[in-house]
């Protein structure tokens, strides 16, 4: 029986982080999957890495890209932040723990996979036809020929992040929030996209991490409460970190 937790869109927020693998442990969960973005914006990105590095299952996301590679379409904010995220992991100093864990964490997010199938199911960060970077929101419903394309390339399941916006796209073109559907969704032979949310970036108006629990019938949505102060400080304490990235923590958006 398949009981596991998916948490995506990290953003080196550890206090966030913690929170969430507590939750998750209190549940009685052993198996957890990340679909990306365990960096960027947030003020911890080693500590990040690292906790997820013990994880069976964990995805590439585009900022986690961009802190390898040279970033595609961020704004300046975020270009900042992933600059300083860079540094960050450069680092070999004995206070990052020196050599050896500055290599184990690029050696760890150098082979990270776009995808992840279990069997029909599909495990990704942005979308069914680009798995790192394409958003897909719930206004997307609207466009009929893209949520098509997407459904086109679905075999049963698809699990993804991105957008920080949780939620369950259907192939009759409707984006159920968990609000509406009482934070769960049966699974069936039904063909839909679900979005697990953030843990420590969520932007739909719930400052709370959220995250899934995925079973063989259904999935649940979690919220977590975490010292979100805490970390709003660590990023206005951090000339390379706009103050924004901690406010925006606040509201949620």
């Amino acid at each position: 029986m398949v009981k596991r937790a998916l948490i995506s869109d990290i953003h080196s927020n550890l206090e966030a982080l913690r929170a969430v693998l507590d939750d998750i442990r209190a549940q009685g969960i052993t198996e957890i999957y990340c679909l990306g973005d365990i960096v960027g914006y947030g003020p911890n990105p080693r500590e990040c890495v690292d906790l997820v590095a013990r994880l069976p299952v964990v995805i590439l996301g585009n900022h986690d890209q961009a802190a390898m590679f040279d970033p595609d379409g961020f704004n300046p904010v975020a270009l900042r932040a992933i600059a300083w995220t860079r540094k960050t992991l450069e680092d070999t100093s004995a206070a990052a723990g020196g050599p050896n864990a500055c290599n184990r964490r690029w050696d760890f997010l150098g082979e990270l996979p776009r995808l992840h199938m279990d069997g029909e199911v599909m495990y990704i960060h942005g979308s069914p036809r680009d798995p790192t970077n394409e958003y897909v929101f719930p206004e997307d419903v609207y466009n009929t020929r893209k949520m098509e394309t997407l459904f086109g390339k679905v075999q049963r399941w698809c699990f993804q992040g991105h957008t920080h916006i949780p939620g369950v796209f259907r192939e009759n073109m409707e984006f159920v929030a968990p609000e509406d559907c009482d934070y769960r969704y049966p699974l069936t032979d039904e063909r839909i996209m679900v979005n697990v949310g953030s843990v420590g970036q969520p932007r739909e108006g719930d400052a709370r991490s959220c995250y899934v629990i995925q079973t063989d019938e259904e999935i649940r949505f979690r919220r977590v409460e975490y010292d979100r102060e805490t970390t709003i400080k660590k990023i206005y304490d951090n000339p390379d970190l706009d103050n924004m990235l901690g406010d925006r923590l606040r509201d949620g958006r």
